[in-house]
């Protein structure tokens, strides 16, 4: 179990691994008085090509659920989706970096023109991570283009940077923090929220799950972002 939360805490181990992350965000809107709900469908699945190399899959699939936050309506459907693939070395030296390389695609499959982009967007994406001594640090950056789309709509030029750092315990408890910010060069605004969080690693029959709790603040935001946030996540994992 200890090795299993191990591999949780680095992205690019290879597992597989299905997070449901439940996100609630208060504040924003034009009277401050916003609320959304946000769960995010993560499957993240590993293709080995070789005794070296290997491909890391992560997709990102939101359910969204929000009032007052665009004027005093509400809104609810699919949000736009996004595939990251990684290659990344196979063997993992024990206190080593590691880090993947490849593509982050923007999909439009937002239900509600409210919810999304409308836009097909693609770019760079790179992930580095070291553990050491129960300690998991790293950073995952990102930068998404928009190439088509509805032309009508503002185009999507933006970069992503979540630095992470996460200690687990010998009862296979977590802690950790990160920030998941990004800049709109379009509008010249960052958004960044710090997330604090405590994860516990249990078994539910034969399958491993991993529950996690967290609260997160928000030091820079758009107008109208919210203020602060939780997030409840349960994770279902699939060992070799």
């Amino acid at each position: 179990m200890g090795e299993l939360a191990k591999k949780l805490n680095n992205p690019t181990a290879s597992l597989i691994s299905v997070p449901l992350q439940n996100n609630f965000d208060f504040g924003g809107g034009p009277n401050d008085d916003g609320f959304q709900y946000k769960l995010n469908v993560q499957p993240v699945i590993p293709f080995q090509l070789n005794d070296d190399w290997k491909i890391l899959s992560r997709t990102i699939i939101p359910f969204i659920y929000q009032e007052n936050r665009i004027g005093t309506s509400s809104q609810s459907g699919l949000g736009d989706a996004s595939l990251t693939l990684w290659l990344s070395p196979e063997k993992e030296k024990p206190g080593s970096l590691v880090w993947g390389l490849g593509p982050v695609f923007l999909l439009p499959t937002a239900t509600d023109d409210l919810l999304g982009t409308e836009k097909w967007g693609a770019g760079p994406s790179a992930i580095l991570v070291r553990q050491s001594h129960g300690w998991t640090c790293g950073v995952l950056a990102s930068h998404t283009w928009s190439f088509a789309g509805e032309g009508a709509r503002q185009d999507v030029n933006s970069t992503f940077l979540q630095p992470f750092l996460a200690y687990q315990t010998k009862t296979h408890t977590t802690f950790g923090m990160n920030l998941e910010s990004s800049y709109d060069w379009e509008g010249k605004q960052w958004t960044v929220p710090v997330n604090l969080q405590i994860t516990q690693l249990v078994k539910i029959g034969k399958m491993p799950v991993s529950f996690q709790v967290g609260g997160r603040y928000y030091v820079d935001k758009p107008s109208g972002g919210p203020d602060w946030g939780l997030r409840f996540t349960v994770t279902l994992v699939f060992p070799k």
